[in-house]
């Protein structure tokens, strides 16, 4: 069995104590932040793979139209 190292003035078992302030702005920066510009570069992505696509196989539709 492995143990696990405990820091100081943490009791085993015991989640530590995190204000519900620091909490919020966690929250806040996360939601505020982070995911847009994940969101951003997804779809950025995406958009960029299609227009590659698009340039080495040509546009969608039937061929010759």
């Amino acid at each position: 069995m492995v143990d696990t190292p405990v820091r100081h003035g943490a009791q085993p078992g015991k989640a530590p104590e995190t204000g519900r302030r620091a909490e919020l702005f966690v929250f806040a920066v996360i939601a505020a932040f982070i995911w847009p510009v994940v969101a951003v570069g997804v779809v950025g992505g995406y958009g960029f793979l299609v227009w590659m696509t698009q340039i080495i196989l040509g546009p969608p539709g039937p061929p010759g139209a």
